[in-house]
């Protein structure tokens, strides 16, 4: 039973870690990655489509996302769809393509990214805490031997320093991401 609370545990605490990297990737360090266009959705022929599913989106170069439609008629709503996302980005279409250019980050706004990214990793320690805490609601409500109970909180202990780790070090790459110029 210990084992099972245990490894519901670390499942949790990787989960949650994989949220902080994901919303991580909502950050813009001024380099192109088409991931921000994960959550853009398409009014296509009046359902809202996923704009991955309707275009290739491709990198030529560190700041220009290139987004080339399957069907041609689609452009103007792609356009319009990234324009309302809301990404801080302008959709140029030359007929064919539509481009985003990512512009230059000043240092002000880089800064602003590093506090935006220090809160998304706080988060991420708080939901740690949280596993860890229920985790230890469930040690006590077992009815094993103490030492027992506190050899369990240790073996939580321990994972959540493990991953409070993870979360620092995954902070201090994606500042330094943002920063450099």
């Amino acid at each position: 039973m210990l084992e099972e609370i245990l490894l519901e545990a670390e499942d949790k605490m990787q989960k949650a870690i994989e949220v902080m990297e994901n919303r991580f990737l909502n950050v813009r360090a001024g380099r192109a990655n088409p991931k921000i266009l994960d959550k853009v959705m398409v009014e296509y022929y009046g359902a809202p489509t996923p704009l991955i599913q309707l275009a290739t989106i491709s990198v030529p170069e560190a700041r220009k996302i290139v987004i080339k439609p399957f069907d041609r008629s689609s452009i103007g709503s792609i356009e319009k769809a990234i324009f309302e996302a809301d990404l801080g980005l302008t959709p140029n279409n030359n007929g064919e393509t539509v481009m985003l250019v990512i512009p230059e980050l000043t240092e002000e706004r880089r800064k602003e990214y590093v506090k935006e990214a220090k809160n998304l990793a706080e988060e991420a320690k708080i939901a740690l805490r949280n596993i860890r805490q229920d985790a230890n609601n469930s040690i006590k409500k077992l009815e094993i031997p103490e030492d027992e109970q506190k050899g369990g909180q240790e073996d939580i202990q321990e994972l959540i320093n493990k991953y409070n780790k993870v979360v620092d070090e995954k902070l201090k790459i994606k500042e330094s991401e943002l920063m450099e110029i």
